[in-house]
């Protein structure tokens, strides 16, 4: 599989890239700082150096993808429309490289979905979408070019991120989520991301995932 990654410098970003690579895949790294990817040089990668602005070299970089994953994030007092910037460029990219297959992702706390308690509904999201109101504002408009961008896209939505090691053991739900797995290493987002890309299933979709229950004895 041919894969252009955007966001490649970023923590689930460089998952996706390196786990790529050890799997025998060839990667497109879009970067704006070359210094700052913490992949090396190696056989199946290739490293476009663009920024949202770049038209060509951002259609260039796409072109023959199986598949485009964008891992676009802000953080801090960064640009806070990034993601929303960063889908545009990228869907631009796509039609005019003619790459059909886009996956993107946002956040489990964006939006109550059926499966979450009163406590989640209530409370806990309603302060974690107060307290990153403005990420969270750019989002919200990246789904809405991603869903009105006539491409197979899939929007994966990751709960509360940490930097462990990839365990494997991923749920997954269409449109909801389960009551458990309140956090997820950005390990094992680039690996459900991978497998996400070839699963035609999940076109037009926007899908919840979190840690698996440890198997009882």
């Amino acid at each position: 599989m041919k894969l252009a990654v955007f966001g490649a410098t970023g923590g689930i970003g460089t998952q996706v890239v390196s786990q790529a690579l050890a799997a025998g895949h060839q990667v497109s790294a879009v970067v704006r700082d070359r210094a700052r990817l913490a992949v090396p040089d190696q056989d199946g990668l290739a490293v476009v150096t663009a920024g949202f602005g770049d038209a060509d070299a951002l259609a260039s970089a796409v072109s023959g993808a199986d598949a485009v994953v964008s891992a676009l994030g802000a953080y801090g007092r960064g640009v806070l429309t990034v993601c929303q910037d960063g889908v545009r460029a990228e869907t631009a990219a796509m039609r005019a490289a003619g790459v059909r297959r886009l996956l993107v992702i946002s956040a489990s706390a964006l939006r109550t979905v059926p499966n979450d308690t009163l406590l989640m509904k209530a409370v806990l999201k309603p302060l974690v979408s107060f307290a990153f109101r403005r990420h969270y504002a750019d989002l919200r408009v990246m789904e809405d070019e991603v869903m009105s961008s006539g491409l197979e896209w899939t929007i994966v939505c990751p709960p509360r991120l940490t930097d462990g090691p990839r365990t494997g053991q991923v749920w997954h739900r269409v449109g909801d989520a389960e009551r458990h797995g309140q956090a997820l290493a950005r390990a094992d987002v680039a690996g459900y991301l991978l497998e996400a890309a070839g699963d035609r299933e999940l076109i037009g979709k926007t899908v919840y995932i979190g840690q698996e229950r440890a198997a009882r004895d």
